[in-house]
Order: C-alpha cells, then sequence, then structure tokens
C-alpha cells in the first residue's frame, strides 16, 4: 500500500486511537481502555509533554472558603468575555472530581500541616486554589498517569510514534497514518480518533514549551477540513527565566503569588501604576507590561529575595536548580525575566464532550479549544482543563454507538519536504516572534502570513511544511481580529470592540495555490455539528 511516494508496511486496528500522552491523552487513554485503545506519542512515554513543564500547579476548587462559582467567576474575568459559560460549568464543577481521580492514582501532592490539600495563590485568583507539588506539579501528575497507563493491559502503546496524517473515509475519520521509532510507515485503523498533541510554543523563538509543541494536532485536523476556533490566541507568560536558553526556563506565577514582586533595573516596582492587582494581575496585562520595559531598553528582574528567600530548595526546587545551573542564586539577587510564549487558548473547535466538526474525531488538551478560557486562560486552568475534557471525551467513547470502518479508504498523499528545524526553522520562529507576538499590527501580520504561506506544503508534521502552517493559522487568523483582547493585543487596534465579543469560527482552504482561512458564521457552525 502506497501513500505518496512511501510503503506503508503494516496495518493495526482498534477501537480508539489516542494520539499525545500528555494529561489530556493518558486520561482519555485510561478511561477509553474498555474500547481497547493505541496509544501513539512522540517522545517516550513521560517526556516531551508540555505537562510535565507545568511547575504552578492545577486550580480546583476544593478549599472551606471556595466554591465553584467563585472558580467560575475568575476563569471568565480573565477570559475577557470570550469564555463560553457551559464550558466553564463543566470546568469547575468537575474539579475537585478531578482531583480526587487523581489522588487514587497515587499523585502526591503537597499537604498542609493539618493534613489537608496545601493550596497556593496565582494571579487572578480570588482564592487559594492552586493545589501542587512543589513546583514540579505537571511532573508528578504525568508520573502518575504514565505509570497507571503501563499498568493498563487494553492500552497498547508506540512511542516514539509520529502521527502523520488523518485518514478519512466518506467524510469520516477511521485511523492515523504514523512514523514509528524505526522508520516504518504504520496505519492504524480505528473507530474514534483522539489528537491530544498539545499547544504551539515551538513556534516561537522565546518559549517555555518543550520543542515537540509544535503544532502538530493542529495542523493534522486543519488539513482535514476541521473547524478551528480562536487561532489568534496565544498566552504569553510574564516571567520566563531571561538567561538565554532555548526552551526558557520557567519561572512560575507562584512565586508572584508568595508575594515575588516585579522591579526594573533600578530596583522599583513598575506593575503597582499598571493595575490594582499589581504583579497579580491577569498574564496578559503582566507580560505586556514586562514586555514595554524592555522595548524601552530597560531590564526586568523577578525578586522573590523576601517573600521566598530560604524556602527556595523546599517550595521552589525546580525554579532554583533552574537559577543555579545559569549563575543567578535567587536567594540572594532577583531574576531576570521576560515573556514567553506559554499557552495556546486557540485550537480545533470541539464540544463539551470533545467532538469536533469531523465523525470520528475527538480532541482534548491544549490542542482543543472548547472555550473555557477565552481570550486568555486563567493560571493553573490548563492541567485542570485537560484532566477534565480528557475524562469527558473517555466517557463519551465508552456510550457513543462508535461507526463500523469501511476497510477500503483513499490515503492521503505525503510528500517529504524539509525537516522543521536548523536555520529556516529559526528564521521561522524569529518571524512569529517578531510579527506575530505579543505586540501585534496589521502590517507585521500581513508580512507573516505572506512569509509563512510560501512555506505551506501539505508535507506531514515535523517538516518545515507543517511547521509553517500552524504559524500561518495563528497569524491569519490574527490578522482577521481588528482589536484588542486578552492576549491578543494590536497597537493598530488598541481598544475592545463590544462588537466583537465573540469567539471565531473558521476552516482552513490548504490544498490551493495559496492558503486561505474561511470564516464561519454562527448557521455555517451550526451545519457542522456532527453526531460521532
Amino acid at each position: 500500500m502506497n501513500v505518496g511516494s512511501r510503503e506503508v508496511g503494516e496495518e493495526l486496528w482498534s477501537d480508539v486511537i489516542v494520539v499525545g500522552a500528555g494529561a489530556a491523552g493518558l486520561t482519555a487513554a485510561l478511561g477509553a481502555a474498555d474500547r481497547g485503545v493505541t496509544l501513539l506519542a512522540k517522545a517516550p512515554l513521560g517526556e516531551g509533554a508540555a505537562t510535565g513543564w507545568a511547575q504552578g500547579g492545577v486550580a480546583a476548587a476544593v478549599g472551606s472558603d471556595d466554591s465553584p462559582a467563585l472558580h467560575a467567576a475568575d476563569t471568565v474575568a480573565a477570559g475577557a468575555g470570550l469564555c463560553d459559560p457551559t464550558s466553564v460549568e463543566r470546568l469547575v464543577e468537575s474539579g475537585p472530581e478531578a482531583i480526587e481521580r487523581l489522588l487514587a492514582l497515587g499523585t502526591r501532592l503537597d499537604r498542609a500541616s493539618d493534613g489537608s490539600l496545601a493550596a497556593g495563590q496565582e494571579a487572578a485568583h480570588q482564592r487559594r486554589r492552586v493545589l501542587h507539588a512543589a513546583d514540579a506539579t505537571g511532573r508528578e501528575i504525568l508520573r502518575a498517569l504514565v505509570e497507571a497507563v503501563r499498568r493498563e493491559p487494553r492500552v497498547r502503546t508506540f512511542a516514539p510514534a509520529h502521527a502523520e496524517a488523518l485518514v478519512l473515509a466518506a467524510g469520516r475519520v477511521v485511523g492515523v497514518l504514523a512514523r514509528h521509532d524505526d522508520g516504518r510507515r504504520v496505519l492504524h485503523r480505528g473507530r474514534a480518533v483522539v489528537l491530544a498533541t498539545g499547544g504551539i510554543g515551538r513556534l516561537y523563538r522565546h518559549t517555555t514549551n518543550p520543542p515537540e509543541a509544535s503544532g502538530d494536532g493542529l495542523v493534522l485536523a486543519a488539513r482535514a477540513g476541521a473547524v478551528l476556533a480562536d487561532l489568534e490566541f496565544v498566552q504569553f507568560h510574564p516571567t520566563a527565566l531571561a538567561a538565554g536558553a532555548d526552551p526558557l526556563p520557567l519561572l512560575t506565577e507562584a512565586l508572584r503569588g508568595e508575594g515575588a514582586v516585579l522591579v526594573d533595573e533600578r530596583g522599583v516596582r513598575f506593575m503597582v501604576d499598571e493595575h490594582p492587582l499589581a504583579e497579580l494581575a491577569p498574564r496578559d496585562v503582566v507580560s505586556r507590561a514586562i514586555w514595554w520595559q524592555l522595548e524601552a531598553g530597560r531590564r526586568v528582574f523577578l525578586d522573590a529575595r523576601e517573600a521566598v528567600g530560604s524556602r527556595f530548595a523546599e517550595r521552589f526546587p525546580t525554579v532554583l536548580a533552574a537559577c543555579l545551573a545559569a549563575g543567578i542564586d535567587p536567594r540572594l539577587v532577583p531574576m531576570p525575566v521576560a515573556p514567553a510564549a506559554h499557552y495556546h487558548m486557540g485550537g480545533i473547535a470541539t464540544d463539551g464532550e470533545g467532538r469536533t466538526s469531523l465523525p470520528g474525531l475527538w480532541a482534548a488538551g491544549e490542542v482543543a479549544s472548547t472555550g473555557v478560557h477565552g481570550a486568555n486562560r486563567l493560571a493553573s486552568n490548563s492541567l485542570l482543563e485537560a484532566l477534565v475534557f480528557g475524562a469527558r471525551v473517555a466517557r463519551d467513547l465508552a456510550h457513543a454507538e462508535l461507526a463500523a470502518v469501511a476497510r477500503r479508504e483513499a490515503l492521503p498523499e505525503l510528500p517529504q519536504g524539509p525537516a522543521a528545524s536548523g536555520e529556516r526553522e529559526a528564521e521561522l520562529r524569529d518571524l512569529m516572534w517578531r510579527r506575530v507576538g505579543l505586540v501585534r499590527d496589521g502590517q507585521g501580520l500581513a508580512e507573516a502570513v505572506e512569509r509563512l504561506a510560501r512555506e505551506v506544503t501539505p508535507a506531514p508534521p515535523g517538516s518545515l511544511g507543517a511547521f509553517a502552517t500552524a504559524g500561518w493559522l495563528i497569524a491569519a487568523a490574527a490578522g482577521a481580529r481588528q482589536e484588542s483582547r486578552g492576549g491578543h493585543f494590536r497597537c493598530d487596534f488598541p481598544a475592545t470592540d463590544a462588537r466583537l465579543a465573540q469567539r471565531s469560527f473558521a476552516v482552513a482552504e490548504l490544498d490551493g495555490a495559496y492558503p486561505r482561512l474561511r470564516p464561519l458564521g454562527r448557521s455555517d457552525r451550526d451545519e457542522t455539528a456532527v453526531a460521532q
């Protein structure tokens, strides 16, 4: 069987195929195990997932002074008018249950002296509701989930295995073409495919994400014709350690929650003049305030000497280790910081069960756009979303009547294309940072769209063509939204336009001579709704 010029040497079957092994993918795989699951991961289990890099924690309303309603209010406030209220309700109401599942799997979260779960404070939260495992919460959650998957005989894992294309028959997703680590191309057939491939941070010159976060799932879905949503909204974390690394080490928001302050090179706190919440303002506000300081030629530092000091080794060992490796002792001196690409609020449009516009295809985690985050994600809601909606996808799969899959279908052509690495990738990452970064304008976005469009090809994820396609999708969406809102700031349209307080949905048309992002109105979106 040929795929373009490449041989597919094997076919494997399972009811459910999950692509991605972060919190969302592992949760979905475990929950759907009764169906029989094939799990495809780009890196060995426990590696390469942004979940493992999450420091601050997982937000959930488990405290006696807290409630899902308060958590929802904070989520909606951070989302700058674009949160889907039903999705937010699902997230916050399911938070305590998601934490109980983690604990049942053996996840070791920090405890207070009375034995209750210890909770930290982060920006834009009214309550201390961020549960943590020191400052390596994601790593601990990933450990527990990976161990559970390894114990589950009904989940068959291939890792590393790179998903190269979704396979469709009569408009339905019926499988995944994957390149395994030994070079074989394998056709994985299934009644349901779940994309949980993570985000797009690698597209930017400065990021806190692992190199694997290059928009693979977004490109796979876009090429298959799935509806996409809110692509223009990229969150930049305010405080990455400005020490020249790639990726940049994250300095968790929990540091500011514990009282660390931002100062310029003169030692002056500048956030008190920017927002009533100062350092605990929403991330987009803090990131742009730092950006403007840097653009004015001033350096910015996070000073945690008084707030944390001698407690660094116990409370923030990951941060301490990263700083010491860069020759900085945060117990003695402030830490140099800069914003970096951190999270994508946009992605594949899904409903509350993770169903996409394509029959047979579900999505969960950062690659999905559920409407939970609106235009700007509330701190520590990302792990929660992955856990909650990964479980919702699994429950939906457990009860869905999955259609039988035809044994014959047209396989997509997959031209090779140069790999996404080296000088050309670096040029595109610089372009994304300069033109599609924290501060955007129409001229810069048009330049990015034109430059990226020249690189768009049907080559599979891992290629320069796929890398450029992911960047082009974001740049094109950002050019279409002529206002500033949440993570999307345009200096030529600096105000928020009340008339544009709605999510953006589109379909990518990538087969012609020039790519096009076709916006969908409400009636168009209703027509794309499917019964899986």
